[in-house]
């Protein structure tokens, strides 16, 4: 998955090659981001090639390579097409034809919907932080995966909730909620000041916001010193 910035460079990436022939310079890219320093740019072109969207070639200068799209932009290349590799001084390479290009190609499916999640910052599986209020970035997600509802992610940091397979560094994604039910992993805020990232259990007149590691206590409070932020829909992981 990428983040808006990644996804709005690589777009601009493919748009000015499909234009121009020409990829963007650094120069360019930050201002068509609106970045105050080329170190950012740098920063993104390489996650894109880590994630394997663009490819640099060595040795030559700006020479960026388009493999694919995220999906729900565009089809994957049908088999046999080799991508044109667009250098800073040059033209597109011209495809070569031969029997193949003779060949129908076969029916592409529709791309899966792609919608822009937004990463509101990060969240406490641990020690419960400030509560969390402004959206930082995005994250583009399957809606197919998310279900109905308004939804936003959280960047997690700490590790009270390893047992349920949420570990420090991943992005959860959460449907925006004031209702959760007993055993829901939730986004609790605590007295209006503290956010965390817990396993609600409820019982009369009290919640407990119960850690997924041995080595955290659960806490517990009255129920109206807790109020549900969001449930936990789905979990980002970049390796």
């Amino acid at each position: 998955m990428l983040t808006k910035k990644q996804y709005d460079l690589l777009m601009f990436i493919q748009k000015r090659m499909t234009d121009t022939g020409v990829p963007p310079s650094f120069e360019e890219m930050k201002d068509a981001l609106d970045l105050k320093s080329k170190s950012g740019i740098h920063r993104l072109i390489t996650a894109l090639e880590e994630r394997g969207f663009i490819r640099r070639l060595p040795n030559r200068a700006r020479a960026l390579e388009v493999v694919r799209l995220p999906d729900g932009v565009g089809a994957s290349p049908p088999r046999g097409f080799s991508p044109s590799v667009i250098e800073g001084s040059g033209r597109p390479a011209p495809l070569e034809r031969g029997p193949m290009s003779r060949l129908p190609l076969k029916s592409v499916q529709p791309a899966p919907e792609v919608v822009g999640v937004p990463l509101m910052g990060r969240i406490a599986a641990g020690v419960p932080i400030e509560a969390i209020q402004e959206q930082t970035d995005a994250v583009h997600f399957p809606a197919s995966m998310l279900g109905p509802g308004e939804h936003f992610a959280l960047e997690v940091r700490g590790d009270s909730m390893v047992d349920a397979g949420i570990c420090d560094g991943d992005t959860v994604i959460l449907r925006r909620t004031d209702r959760a039910e007993t055993g829901d992993i939730v986004v609790a805020l605590v007295d209006e000041e503290e956010a965390t990232l817990k396993r609600i259990r409820k019982r009369g007149n009290t919640v407990a916001l119960e850690a997924a590691n041995p080595q955290y206590e659960t806490r517990i409070f009255g129920a109206d010193r807790v109020r549900i932020q969001g449930t936990l829909t789905a979990l980002l992981r970049h390796y």
